[in-house]
């Protein structure tokens, strides 16, 4: 939660098919996802994350309510960003999964390897 006072620094950037709005906080991250992730979005997905995510943040959240799908290239991109957190003693926690994303998470047992929030 933001410190009293302080509202945190949101941004919202326009990627391809997908939409990112990053809200910084003094140790934590949360970026909200709308659309799908896929092979067409990873590159951009990985470039506005580390371009938009607080350099004191160690967590970031990611709100994948409004995500419709995940390729593998995703997948991928979800690892590649864990491991980006992990560098920095840090996690990413995957927040408010639909159903479909859910399942894709579970079949490839990514679930075991990124945790995830539910609402």
């Amino acid at each position: 939660p933001p410190e009293e006072g302080i509202a945190p620094d949101t941004r919202t950037l326009d990627i391809t098919a997908m939409k990112i709005t990053c809200e910084q906080h003094d140790l934590y991250s949360i970026a909200t996802l709308r659309g799908e992730l896929t092979k067409d979005e990873v590159d951009q997905f990985r470039k506005t994350l580390v371009e938009n995510i607080n350099e004191r943040a160690r967590d970031v959240v990611l709100d994948m309510s409004q995500i419709s799908f995940v390729d593998s290239e995703g997948l991928e991109s979800l690892l590649w960003l864990q491991d980006h957190c992990l560098e920095r003693l840090g996690q990413i926690r995957l927040a408010a999964c639909n159903e479909n994303v859910t399942t894709i998470l579970r079949i490839t047992r990514l679930n075991e390897a990124i945790q995830s929030l539910q609402a």
